[in-house]
């Protein structure tokens, strides 16, 4: 029998990237300075220093053509995690040329490189859907990028390097190349 899990209801978070004051704010609203921002035909990378007890730095790259947003955590000793990308659905854009947004849809995956990915947070869109948080059309559209993305990664024997690649994206990372 599998133990109950409550779900903490809440709007769908958004970020702000500032590419010309170069800062980030999250989605409590706390503004935060951006080392590095790179502009690609296909998405934006940033990388920041971070001030949380289980990870140092984090580097992510927003797609908006796959609705995806890749995040490397660099975590400390204390807080090992066994993934190396996290993929959070939404919706990931410019809205300026210097502006970019991201609105969550509740759905991640974490990713093992090789290994293996499990989807999370359905029981997040679920609730969401049902507060009217997320109207149907954008709960179908989070489901249909999650499948997307995790066949993607599955046909590529779950290398997300390989599976971003075949769609024309190269990625690189601080400490990866």
């Amino acid at each position: 029998m599998t133990q109950a899990h409550t779900v903490k209801l809440h709007q769908p978070k958004i970020e702000y990237f500032d590419l010309a004051d170069l800062t980030n704010t999250d989605p409590k609203g706390f503004v935060r300075p951006v080392e590095r921002y790179r502009v690609e035909p296909w998405g934006l990378y940033m990388g920041r220093p971070a001030d949380h007890p289980e990870f140092h730095y984090m580097e992510s790259w927003l797609l908006p053509g796959l609705s995806i947003r890749v995040t490397v955590f660099h975590n400390t000793p204390e807080f090992p995690r066994d993934q190396d990308y996290y993929l959070d659905i939404g919706e990931f854009g410019p809205t300026t040329p210097e502006l970019w947004k991201s609105v969550d849809h509740y759905l991640d995956i974490s990713l093992r490189t090789g290994r293996g990915a499990d989807l999370l947070d359905s029981d997040e869109l679920l609730a969401a859907h049902a507060a009217g948080y997320l109207g149907l059309d954008e709960s179908r559209r989070a489901i249909d990028t999650a499948a997307a993305a995790l066949s993607g990664l599955a046909a590529h024997g779950y290398d997300l390097d390989g599976w971003l690649r075949s769609e024309g994206m190269t990625l690189t990372w601080k400490d990866r190349g």
